[in-house]
């Protein structure tokens, strides 16, 4: 049995631990064995003792009560219930991929003539749902450009269901003014879903700035070593009892249980990854930022950033991931990718492996060149997202790049 008070409640499970130790020990409740680590239950089904209790478990659904892993599963139960804990949510759901968790918070939120409100500062794939798959449907999408407060405003002045946006956004670090914007789209009757995974949950809770739904690629700093994907939703528990819950249960973008397991251990460090690669990431900036060669840097705690006043206001740290512009375009950024001896060329980020690509080619690479344009994506754009390596050793390995490039 796991120690528990004596109102028998987990001591994992009680109120007031702070985040490190909610990393950690959130939702663990072990079984008959004592087990020290979170057990993987790697099962599709459940069996019942009768008939009668199989037809009661499917009748009244429970959480204590599995009858299928595409539903619920004791060991995703585990991870969402610690994720949730460390979000400050009602409630917290799986899913197999992070876009798989953008496409379910959007869709379970429209019906056909509803409107949306976005960012034009999207990842890629999220603003293909907004601009190509919901119209399909019958939702009209509009793009707002997120730090264009009177852009905020026209587009919120008529009702709207839904609104999507990330900040820091994916790969420019624009930073939007959560609460501006969400006081605007509940005026106009919509919910704001917020991709959260620049920040993590460490460093920016957007549900205590007033955000209804909040969205990860667990794949990324919850993982954060280049194991598994996995995504996460996070917003009311009225919305995963109806219609998100809906959504889930019949369209099956359920997380598997041994990467429910990976992402667990994922959780248990990530607290210490961010915080030292946040530090390291901030000494890249500063020495990236004025270097020959280099058209601009952006870091959201650099003095030089247009809303370092509101990153310092919304966030607790600058993130792992920053942005700079080479002179020379696309042929000057190539030089220096391919010059690289320790940092890898890959698309993911948050890893403990440094790791970099070139937007217009890879992750933005279908939206129009007119498209990345707006957001600021030129052709000498690369992000870089910065790991657990020596700091000095990254400097180093960005300083005979640029002289090649």
């Amino acid at each position: 049995m796991d120690k528990t008070n004596d109102k028998g409640i987990s001591a994992a499970q009680e109120p007031g631990y702070r985040p490190r130790t909610q990393a950690v020990r959130g939702g663990h409740k072990r079984t008959g064995f004592n087990e020290t680590s979170e057990p993987i239950f790697l099962t599709s089904g459940f069996v019942y003792g009768s008939a009668e209790e199989a037809a009661a478990a499917f009748a009244t659904p429970t959480a204590g009560r599995f009858v299928y892993s595409r539903f619920a599963n004791p060991t995703v139960a585990v991870f969402e219930e610690r994720l949730r804990q460390l979000e400050g949510a009602e409630a917290c759901r799986g899913t197999a991929t992070g876009m798989a968790a953008v496409y379910a918070a959007i869709m379970s939120l429209v019906r056909a003539g509803d409107h949306v409100v976005a960012s034009r500062a999207l990842f890629g794939s999220c603003h293909v749902i907004c601009s190509e798959f919901l119209p399909r449907y019958g939702v009209t999408s509009e793009f707002v450009d997120g730090t264009d407060r009177e852009g905020w405003k026209r587009a919120l002045a008529k009702p709207a269901k839904a609104v999507l946006l990330e900040t820091p956004s994916n790969p420019m670090l624009e930073i939007i003014d959560l609460p501006f914007v969400i006081d605007l789209a509940h005026k106009a009757g919509a919910k704001v879903v917020v991709d959260n995974v620049f920040a993590t949950p460490l460093l920016q809770r957007p549900i205590d700035l007033g955000a209804d739904v909040v969205v990860y690629s667990a794949t990324k700093h919850i993982d954060g070593q280049g194991r598994c994907l996995g995504g996460a939703i996070l917003g009311p528990k009225w919305l995963f009892d109806n219609d998100l819950g809906q959504f889930l249960r019949h369209t099956g973008p359920a997380m598997s249980p041994f990467n429910a397991w990976n992402l667990l251990k994922g959780l248990e460090t990530m607290p210490l990854r961010v915080d030292a690669m946040c530090k390291a990431a901030h000494g890249v900036a500063r020495f990236l930022e004025g270097r020959k060669g280099v058209k601009r840097t952006l870091y959201p705690l650099l003095d030089s950033h247009p809303q370092a006043v509101l990153a310092r206001t919304q966030m607790s740290n600058g993130g792992t991931v920053v942005t700079f512009e080479l002179d020379g375009g696309k042929e000057a950024a190539f030089r220096f990718l391919n010059a690289l001896r320790l940092i890898d060329i890959s698309n993911n980020l948050g890893d403990a492996k440094s790791l970099i690509c070139h937007p217009a080619t890879t992750t933005h690479q279908r939206l129009k060149p007119e498209e990345r344009a707006q957001v600021g994506i030129t052709d000498g754009v690369v992000r870089l997202s910065v790991g657990l390596e020596d700091e000095q050793d990254l400097i180093d390995d960005l300083k005979r790049a640029l002289a090649s490039a």
